[in-house]
């Protein structure tokens, strides 16, 4: 009796010190992870400000706007005709420097650039220099949260609706291998060197122009339909080119890729053996195959679901559809450095936690992934 209850206190002796052992090793990778992916975030936001402002180029044609404006203001202004010259360069050059103050463009750009990504980590995201909302409000956080609805509605459902078919198509295919079906979908693959919105020029022009069938452009009909029934339906009706388009540009192309995926797996010698003993089809690509590949598929969705975020900004732009993307490449044309910098920041913070999740979803799936072990880290 005495030997089984030292034999029992050794065991659970050794059990408290491996779950010890784990929750310290777990600790310490979420430690690191967070630390790398933070030190990630920042860089990723330097070279953005750094970008965006063309490495200081944009201060000086802000600056040759405002010197602009303001001479042409005084000069129009019949008040100050008659005021010396040197008097009026004077008060051309004062409203120049307030103006300059006010956009902080006195300051050094590293300056700038320091306050800029302070106060991105914190999504302090300020107010955008010449694009408003359709409310009029010049807060950057108000002008992305408008126009993300739009963005999800078409970006998000392509991406959820087309992910899942091209798995399908791929799984169905894998099965078929060499068949005409197989030859057609590898046949059509080279579609997507086209991108979304050349082809959208062609379905605007064909269903919009010449069969006068669906709408040019836009979410919505003008008037708005009243009803919610209504609206979704006019919403869905101008959904169907974009849709169209981004089907043309990717499906093809990612069903032939996941086929090629599924079919390296669909060789290996545990699936053969699986055949051999008579497991039906079905099961074997579902435990056989689709499982072991869990990782790269989830890791694929979740990138996929973050990449809707940003939208498709010539494709929106294409369609007028009034969503981030469009409101992204608007921010381009306008150098309006606090709405690129916005959709940026929030871009990199979901990314950076899409990845952080991932690596316990990885140990989830898999049981072979050990969170921070050598060798088998997530």
């Amino acid at each position: 009796m005495a030997s089984t209850h030292q034999l029992q206190q050794i065991i659970l002796e050794k059990s408290a010190q491996i779950k010890s052992g784990t929750f310290l090793r777990i600790v310490k990778f979420m430690g690191l992870r967070l630390l790398t992916l933070l030190i990630t975030v920042v860089i990723s936001i330097f070279l953005t400000v750094m970008i965006a402002s063309m490495g200081g180029h944009v201060d000086k044609i802000r600056l040759g706007e405002i010197r602009e404006t303001v001479t042409t203001n005084i000069n129009r202004n019949a008040s100050y005709r008659n005021l010396p010259t040197e008097e009026r360069n004077k008060l051309i050059e004062d409203n120049i420097r307030i103006q300059a103050e006010a956009m902080g463009l006195n300051k050094p750009l590293m300056v700038r650039t320091v306050g800029f990504m302070k106060n991105a980590l914190t999504l302090n995201l300020g107010r955008a220099m010449k694009m408003t909302s359709d409310s009029g409000s010049s807060q950057v956080r108000r002008i992305i949260l408008e126009r993300l609805p739009p963005t999800l509605a078409l970006f998000g459902t392509s991406s959820l609706i087309f992910f899942f078919v091209e798995l399908v198509m791929a799984l169905f295919l894998s099965r078929r291998y060499g068949s005409f079906l197989d030859k057609l979908i590898i046949g059509l693959a080279p579609t997507s060197t086209a991108p979304a919105w050349f082809y959208g020029y062609f379905l605007i022009m064909l269903f919009a122009a010449i069969l006068k069938v669906l709408p040019f452009g836009g979410m919505i009909d003008a008037p708005v339909p009243e009803d919610t029934l209504g609206y979704l339906l006019n919403m869905l009706k101008h959904m169907i080119l974009p849709l169209l388009a981004i089907a043309l540009n990717q499906v093809f192309l990612n069903a032939y890729a996941w086929r090629t995926f599924f079919l390296i797996y669909a060789n290996e010698d545990y699936v053969e053996m699986a055949k051999a003993k008579g497991v039906k089809e079905r099961e074997v690509q579902r435990h056989y195959i689709l499982r072991p590949a869990l990782p790269t598929i989830i890791t694929t969705f979740a990138l996929t679901i973050i990449a809707a975020w940003g939208g498709y900004p010539i494709m929106e732009t294409v369609f007028s559809w009034p969503g981030l993307g469009r409101s992204y490449y608007q921010a381009v044309q306008f150098y309006d450095t606090p709405v690129i910098l916005g959709n940026a920041v929030i871009f990199a913070y979901l990314l950076a936690i899409t990845v952080f999740l991932l690596d316990f979803i990885y140990a989830l799936v898999d049981p072979r992934v050990k969170i921070g072990q050598s060798g088998s880290q997530a």
